[in-house]
C-alpha cells in the first residue's frame, strides 16, 4: 500500500498533467477554433482554476485575495453563460448541452461547499444527481466520438477527470471541516 505522501504526490502531478492538457487544449482552440469555443475553453479553464486555488487557500485567507477571486469567478462565470448562448445560437447543440451540464454541476458543487448541513441531511439525493451529471457528461463524450469529433470527445473527457479530481478534493476539504467540532464556544 502507497503512502499517503506518495499518494499526495501522485494526484498533484494528475492534475498537473490535466491542467496542463487543457491549457494545450484551450490554446488550440484559441488558435483554431469557433470564438464560441475559445472563450468557452478559457472560461472554464479560469474556473477550474479558481477552484483549485480556493481548494489550496487557507479558510482565513486575506479578504483582499478572496474579494479579487470572486470578481474573476464572475467575469469567467458570465463569460460562460455568454458561450453557452453563442452554441444555442449557433445551433451546436452538443456544445450548448455540454454548457448547461457544466453549469449544473457547478451549481452543485457551490451548494454542497455553502450548505453543508443541508447536503449531509439529503446525501443520497446529491450522489444522485452529480451521478446522472457526470454520466450525462460521458454520453456526450461517446456522441462526438460517434460524430468523428475526436478532439472534442477527448477534451470533454479531460474536463471530466479534472472537475471529479477537484470536486473530490473540496468535498474532502469542507467534509473535514464539517465534522470537526467548533471549539471557540
Amino acid at each position: 500500500m502507497p503512502a499517503a505522501g506518495s499518494s499526495a504526490l501522485w494526484l498533484a502531478g494528475l492534475k498537473a498533467a490535466l491542467f496542463t492538457l487543457l491549457a494545450c487544449n484551450t490554446a488550440i482552440y484559441l488558435v483554431t477554433g469557433e470564438p464560441g469555443q475559445a472563450l468557452d475553453s478559457t472560461a472554464w479553464l479560469t474556473l477550474l482554476a479558481l477552484f483549485e486555488l480556493e481548494n489550496r487557500l487557507e479558510r482565513d485567507a486575506r479578504p483582499w485575495i478572496a474579494r479579487i477571486i470572486r470578481a474573476i469567478r464572475l467575469a469567467a462565470t458570465l463569460a460562460v453563460g455568454a458561450a453557452a448562448m453563442i452554441y444555442a445560437y449557433e445551433n451546436e447543440w452538443l456544445d450548448a448541452i455540454n454548457s448547461a451540464l457544466w453549469i449544473a454541476v457547478v451549481l452543485l458543487l457551490e451548494f454542497e461547499v455553502r450548505f453543508p448541513a443541508a447536503v449531509a441531511n439529503q446525501r443520497l439525493q446529491f450522489v444522485a444527481a452529480t451521478s446522472a451529471l457526470y454520466a450525462a457528461l460521458a454520453a456526450l463524450v461517446l456522441a462526438w466520438a460517434w460524430r468523428g469529433e475526436w478532439f472534442d470527445a477527448y477534451d470533454a473527457a479531460l474536463w471530466i477527470a479534472a472537475f471529479a479530481l477537484i470536486e473530490m478534493d473540496v468535498l474532502r476539504l469542507f467534509g473535514r471541516e464539517a465534522a470537526m467540532p467548533d471549539c471557540s464556544a
